[in-house]
């Protein structure tokens, strides 16, 4: 009996916790989305806190009718999907090959891979090398430098290894080509995993904007995380969007323009949550089927 209530006090407690923390990360959130939907004499005056105070939706109006945010929505939607696609394909076809204890030189390339992770040759040497391959404003500046994470890839190989090697055996036996046993077997069993470092490819890539301010000078190639950076820095917000030919409109608390602009850069990739999650449970029961 005293066991069964420390059990209980102690899940009591771990649940407090919990949603102390879990609260803790959305007020932030939930302060974002009150700014924007407030009207700019309660942004003004402070008066808003957790919940809006006048509700005015026109900075939402004014960002959804800006045809600058809605084209990086597209462009960054384009940009994340080719990257992750693109990420994922080659971690897997490096990973398959260096999960193999068997494999000639495999320690040697897998020290290379390490060493990546501690030495960089640095911002301008990769600057220069995206010049002198003509990669220069344009969708593959963002893409391939950043191709393959070492540390990801460590993790794939690792979670490659714990498959069952008699899986193979079994497969190689019935006549079936390594690439036959990579989509067949490998890939089904790894979906845990490839679904996780696929999440983290692509809000790692939904967040990015630093190798867009080094490489990219054409508006339309602007995703919305650098769109979110001009508006933050520049107090003049009303400026970027007469620029798009909104001028004339009401005339709004730029606080309110840069908080409905966030709230329009996140909902995407919050989104995207939901399906992983259950996109996790399908690949656990797959992973748990072993013959």
């Amino acid at each position: 009996m005293r066991d069964r209530n420390a059990s209980r006090s102690f899940d009591l407690i771990n649940t407090l916790a919990i949603l102390l923390f879990v609260l803790i990360c959305l007020a932030p959130f939930i302060h974002i989305i009150a700014i924007s939907l407030s009207s700019s004499r309660a942004i003004m005056s402070g008066d808003v806190s957790i919940y809006p105070v006048e509700i005015n939706w026109g900075a939402y109006k004014q960002v959804v009718t800006d045809m600058s945010m809605i084209r990086s929505l597209g462009f960054t939607i384009l940009l994340t999907v080719l990257f992750t696609v693109l990420c994922m394909v080659m971690s897997i076809a490096a990973a398959y090959p260096l999960a193999k204890t068997k494999l000639k030189g495999r320690k040697v390339v897998m020290f290379i891979i390490i060493i990546t992770m501690f030495f960089s040759g640095g911002i301008i040497p990769e600057y220069m090398l995206v010049r002198n391959l003509h990669l220069l404003d344009s969708i593959w500046a963002l893409v391939l430098p950043g191709l393959i994470s070492p540390f990801y890839l460590i993790i794939l190989i690792t979670f490659i290894q714990n498959i069952p090697d008699s899986l193979e055996e079994s497969a190689e036996i019935d006549g079936s080509s390594y690439f036959r046993t990579l989509t067949s077997i490998i890939v089904p069993l790894s979906m845990p995993v490839i679904a996780t470092l696929s999440l983290f490819y692509a809000v790692g890539r939904w967040n990015g904007f630093t190798d867009t301010l080094m490489y990219i000078t054409s508006p339309e190639l602007y995703p919305l995380q650098l769109k979110l950076y001009q508006l933050v820095q520049n107090n003049m917000v009303t400026d970027l969007i007469a620029a798009e030919g909104a001028s004339g409109r009401q005339m709004l608390q730029p606080e309110s323009l840069k908080a409905a602009s966030v709230i329009f850069a996140t909902v995407p990739i919050l989104i995207v949550y939901p399906w992983l999650q259950r996109y996790f449970v399908n690949g656990v029961m797959l992973g748990a089927v072993k013959g």
